[in-house]
């Protein structure tokens, strides 16, 4: 148990989510108060699998609603704030862009407004994203570099990012943002998505579908390593002010195509299915990956996983949650 979390009230948002659910599970053991601000009822999300979701305080309610933020950072005294509540998915968010600004956008400057008004609250992390970069000519992407989202789910990280730097420069609000990159892990319900979707297809005995051509590069960053990457540095604000309004890449720094991602989980899973390529993506980046060289610097952090060590332990939580403990090692052979 980590003695800095002990009984320190935490307010986390998007508790349901892949990284919410992780890091509740951290922050948990490491002995702090943790309460949840929880929308949507989601009874798969790994938070109420595992039954966490009745030890921590729950406060029902939307990320736009700020006078219920402001009361819940006030009565139960939180200190340290980490936002990650927002919509996700970038297809949803090229289909429905109102809603993923909304949530995304006005959802960051309620919390970060909440956060002003709430004279306790000393720590707080926000989660921007690598797609808050855009298009860069130069990579990998580093935290000096200029935010230019192009599309909609780009765009909103842009803002909640630049949201929160002026917060801090405007109002020295302890705030700080993490910039990661596609994080993969047991926990993760969105089945399009690459690594999850893969994952059930095989089992399900089923060629993997793969939206793009397969050829866009991404960071892969394993959830586990993420939640403890954010605890860290919500530590290392509370005690450093220079910190405030700082960006941090965290990353395992290597670029992995979707396709070889897909061919990696076929090989542990002993599968000789073949993916389906559909070559549908539209608004996405191409090609993606960061530089942890400030987080590794500033905060002496490193990552614990590897992409293969990550993807092994996520093959694990999917293979106990979908019910195959035997279907992982024969999928495909029939």
């Amino acid at each position: 148990m980590n003695s800095f979390w002990r009984d320190r009230s935490v307010f986390v948002t998007g508790g349901t989510g892949l990284l919410g659910s992780w890091l509740v599970k951290q922050l948990m053991e490491s002995g702090a108060n943790v309460i949840c601000l929880v929308r949507d009822w989601v009874p798969q999300s790994e938070l109420v699998r595992s039954g966490r979701i009745e030890q921590v305080n729950t406060v029902r309610g939307d990320i736009t609603d700020r006078e219920l933020i402001e009361r819940t950072l006030g009565e139960y005294e939180v200190e340290i704030v980490f936002h990650l509540a927002a919509q996700t998915i970038v297809g949803i968010a090229n289909r429905n862009p109102i809603s993923t600004f909304s949530t995304n956008i006005e959802g960051t400057w309620n919390v970060l407004e909440a956060c002003r008004r709430s004279p306790k609250v000393a720590s707080i992390v926000v989660a921007s994203s690598d797609k808050a970069y855009g298009d860069q000519e130069h990579l990998p992407y580093n935290e000096t570099m200029p935010l230019q989202g192009r599309h909609p789910y780009d765009v909103s990280k842009s803002c909640a990012d630049l949201l929160a730097q002026s917060y801090a420069a405007s109002y020295n609000l302890p705030v700080a943002i993490t910039r990661c990159g596609n994080f993969y892990g047991g926990g993760d319900l969105n089945w399009n998505r690459v690594v999850p979707g893969t994952i059930r297809s095989i089992i399900r005995k089923e060629p993997p579908i793969v939206r793009s051509d397969g050829k866009f590069v991404r960071d892969y960053f394993y959830i586990e390593d993420g939640a403890a990457a954010y605890m860290l540095l919500a530590e290392r604000l509370l005690s450093d002010p220079a910190l405030r309004g700082q960006a941090f890449n965290f990353s395992n720094e290597s670029q992995v195509s979707v396709i070889d991602i897909v061919e990696l989980i076929l090989r542990k899973m002993k599968s000789s299915l073949r993916p389906e390529v559909l070559n549908q993506a539209s608004n996405e980046i191409r090609h993606q990956f960061l530089s942890a060289a400030r987080a590794r610097t500033v905060l002496n952090w490193q990552p614990q996983f590897t992409l293969e060590s990550g993807l092994d332990r996520t093959l694990e939580w999917y293979r106990e949650f979908l019910g195959a403990p035997s279907a992982m090692a024969h999928a495909g052979r029939g």
